[in-house]
């Protein structure tokens, strides 16, 4: 009944399939191939996104200083965490304000376990993650009857709680016990990264292949069953039940998904800083992290990557040139004016198409510039 709903209610946006009536073996394995087999196109934006993997992968440490490569670190990772959000605000509809707080977790978690284990970075990431997603989890059952500001303040309000209690018990720091924090320690050793990306632009590489992973990940939930259940719960909640949609059971998913991949960044950020406290992580991050989201484009995956730069690269950027931080919330402001006025899909759906009016604009303008033919002679 739930498959059947979940196919009735996104038909009209599903691609149609191809059918091969031919009969025998033959035939029967024409049927299976998938479309990208017979349409060469299609390979295009696979293979275009893995050569800019690659040239991220290799150019970026080459070209810019430690300074930049640490803040690209940071998008990458960061980039993430707004994919998780994305996922709920804009393939969901569940605006969550409480983000930040899971990523505060997950860094805690891995920054226990690698104090307190020798277990290998990649088990830490894993571990993290799927605890992450347990916590975030049970946070998010309270928000499961909620929608738009509720669902937003009462993620925002367990997110401060959250903040409140890991100021309170403090980070690790390699000392002994649950919380593994010694206030009396003199030298504070630095959380451990994995073996292999020890320096920073290994370490840059690094988060941005996990990053990728987590992208992946999150892609083939939304090309499966998981995605259009979401697509039709975003569009109409009550047509989702009337369809026979488990609405309680695809939220819940999506809260999993977005604290496992969530906790997945929070490792990276233990691994990244090395050194973590309470101020690495404040309330007021969950709503600035809303913010660029709906900036860069909640509807896309591109958004989180520019989410991610935005939040990181451009904070890097400023200070860099002696901007105050405090400008990079007004332009924060006035960015998310801008998207709910004038551009709901955010940067990543608007840019392009001002720049295909402006190549039109100027084409027209040389146009016009140039004599006629018969004038020419």
């Amino acid at each position: 009944m739930e498959s059947a709903g979940v196919k009735a209610a996104t038909e009209s946006t599903a691609a149609p399939q191809e059918t091969d009536q031919s009969a025998g073996a033959g035939g029967h394995w024409r049927q299976l191939r998938p479309r990208l087999s017979r349409d060469p196109r299609a390979y295009i934006r696979p293979v275009v996104i893995a050569v800019l993997l690659v040239l991220v992968l290799v150019a970026l440490p080459s070209l810019f200083s430690l300074y930049y490569l640490d803040a690209f670190t940071q998008a990458a990772i960061y980039s993430i965490v707004a994919l998780g959000l994305g996922l709920l605000v804009g393939r969901v509809g569940m605006v969550s304000l409480g983000q930040g707080a899971v990523l505060a977790l997950g860094a805690w978690v891995a920054a226990r376990l690698l104090f307190a284990t020798s277990l290998p970075f990649p088990v830490v990431l894993l571990a993290a993650g799927l605890i992450t997603m347990v916590l975030g989890t049970l946070v998010g059952l309270p928000a499961l009857r909620m929608s738009g500001l509720y669902l937003a303040l009462i993620t925002l309000m367990l997110a401060g709680a959250i903040t409140v209690a890991l100021a309170t018990i403090n980070f690790p720091n390699g000392g002994h016990g649950f919380t593994g924090y010694n206030g009396s320690t003199v030298h504070i050793p630095a959380i451990r990264r994995p073996s292999v990306a020890t320096t920073d632009p290994a370490f840059f590489r690094y988060s941005v292949i996990v990053a990728a992973l987590m992208f992946l990940l999150v892609l083939v939930h939304l090309r499966g069953r998981p995605g259009r259940a979401w697509a039709a719960i975003r569009q109409s909640e009550s047509a989702a039940l009337a369809a026979g949609i488990n609405t309680t059971l695809y939220k819940l998913w999506a809260f999993a998904l977005a604290s496992f991949i969530t906790g997945i960044a929070g490792g990276l950020v233990a691994g990244s800083f090395r050194y973590l406290n309470a101020l690495t992580f404040s309330t007021q991050d969950s709503i600035t992290l809303l913010a660029v989201v709906l900036m860069g484009g909640a509807y896309s995956m591109w958004g989180a990557i520019v989410a991610g730069l935005l939040l990181k690269f451009l904070q890097a950027l400023l200070n860099n040139w002696g901007v105050s931080p405090d400008w990079l919330l007004i332009l924060f402001g006035i960015g998310v004016l801008q998207v709910l006025t004038t551009a709901p899909a955010g940067l990543v759906d608007q840019v392009p198409k001002d720049l295909a009016r402006l190549g039109r604009l100027v084409r027209g303008l040389v146009r016009r510039s140039e004599p006629a033919g018969g004038q020419a002679k």
